[in-house]
């Protein structure tokens, strides 16, 4: 074994295999209990291809400061938070104010593919869609409201 990671090649190929293992290994990792509720595969999905066409037509705010901003002004749809944040409670002020505020909130697993589908290249922890009228996201944005909306009863 010891001779076999002397040789470069096999040395890299060997650190390329744990570096695999452990972003699998990380990519599993269970998901904190206070991140309620959480989207499943297919709901995640749809948020994601959601909050991108947003993203394209300019009624998305990024971050968990702007989400506030848009709760506090009542031009926020939804919200979406991502249940891998580490502190988790670096957030957890926003579901409190969209329940005031009757707006839906909702957790997706990944903040890496919350900031891919925000079309940033960093994580993203919160998201907020916001109304725009005459928007041609709107009948999209009401079903995915009304199935937000179905999670939290």
């Amino acid at each position: 074994m010891r001779a076999l990671l002397q040789n470069p090649s096999a040395r890299a190929l060997f650190s390329g295999a744990t570096n695999l293992y452990r972003s699998i290994k990380m990519s599993s990792q269970p998901v904190n209990p206070k991140a309620y509720p959480l989207a499943d595969a297919h709901l995640t999905n749809t948020i994601m291809d959601l909050v991108q066409q947003a993203a394209n037509y300019k009624q998305l705010k990024k971050g968990a400061n702007e989400a506030t901003k848009t709760l506090n002004r009542g031009i926020s749809e939804f919200i979406v938070m991502a249940a891998d944040t580490e502190p988790l409670e670096i957030l957890l002020h926003l579901p409190l104010l969209a329940e005031d505020k009757n707006v839906p909130y909702v957790f997706v697993p990944s903040k890496q593919a919350l900031g891919r589908a925000c079309g940033v290249t960093r994580p993203v922890i919160a998201c907020s869609v916001t109304s725009n009228e005459g928007s041609q996201l709107k009948s999209q944005i009401q079903q995915l409201k009304d199935a937000i909306e179905k999670l939290l009863i």
